[in-house]
């Protein structure tokens, strides 16, 4: 009786009645999205960019803003080693 209020319009269980294959696919989609996020996040929070980890929290691009923030924005040029280097060498 309850099931004639609500039809179902011919979908199935799962995602829209796409079946096993839409929810393995989405599954990995998450997967991947989380990894990336957790290194970038991790790695502009080791870095103490707050301005990154606040945009990198909120916008989900499935993990393609993670990648170039982690392999593009983030990559350490020579200037700033050797700033570190020189600042180490005054300490001592």
């Amino acid at each position: 009786m309850w099931h004639n209020l609500y039809p179902s319009f011919g979908m199935q269980a799962g995602f829209g009645g796409l079946g096993f294959g839409a929810g393995f696919l989405f599954a990995m989609l998450v997967i991947w999205s989380l990894v990336w996020k957790g290194l970038a996040l991790w790695k502009s929070a080791r870095e103490g960019s707050k301005i990154w980890f606040v945009v990198l929290i909120v916008v989900n691009t499935f993990g393609i803003l993670d990648i170039l923030y982690l392999y593009v924005f983030s990559v350490r040029g020579p200037g700033k080693v050797s700033e570190k280097k020189e600042v180490e060498a005054e300490e001592k």
